[in-house]
């Protein structure tokens, strides 16, 4: 994982953020005017991509994934409840933001940097090496761990 910062001209800045997210596994890219605001700096979180191999290719999307995961409400008790902050604390709280991201509970948001960062930061916890979305990741492994409780 590591951070990107640009600073290029403001008609580059669609161009470049697509060529981003082909190059890398990049998170959402914040756009901010320089100081003198003749050119834009854009900031993003990203993972190298790497050559995925076919069992990554097919992982659940969000739908699958999340199909069993527990009322939102109950989530959220069970991750400000809970005194230990272990493996299974961070894959229910990616999770959670994951499915907020995604739009699968309504009336409840989250971010999609934030959703990106916490499955990252599962990712890091894991000392995974997967070269793929870490949002993905997530839904992998939470659908792994239902199957398995």
């Amino acid at each position: 994982m590591f951070d990107i910062r640009i600073i290029c001209d403001p008609a580059d800045t669609d161009h470049i953020t697509a060529v981003l997210g082909n190059a890398f596994n990049a998170g959402p890219v914040s756009v901010y005017p320089t100081r003198d605001g003749s050119r834009t700096r854009l900031y993003l979180r990203a993972e190298h991509k790497h050559t995925p191999d076919r069992s990554v290719t097919d992982w659940p999307n969000a739908t699958q994934a999340y199909a069993t995961a527990p009322d939102p409400g109950r989530e959220l008790a069970w991750l400000h409840a809970a005194e230990e902050r272990g493996r299974e604390w961070w894959l229910r709280h990616a999770a959670l933001a994951d499915r907020m991201a995604a739009g699968l509970i309504p009336g409840r948001k989250a971010s999609t940097g934030d959703a990106f960062d916490l499955a990252c930061q599962l990712m890091a916890l894991d000392g995974t090496d997967v070269g793929c979305n870490p949002r993905a990741y997530v839904r992998q492994q939470y659908a792994a761990w239902t199957q398995n409780r």
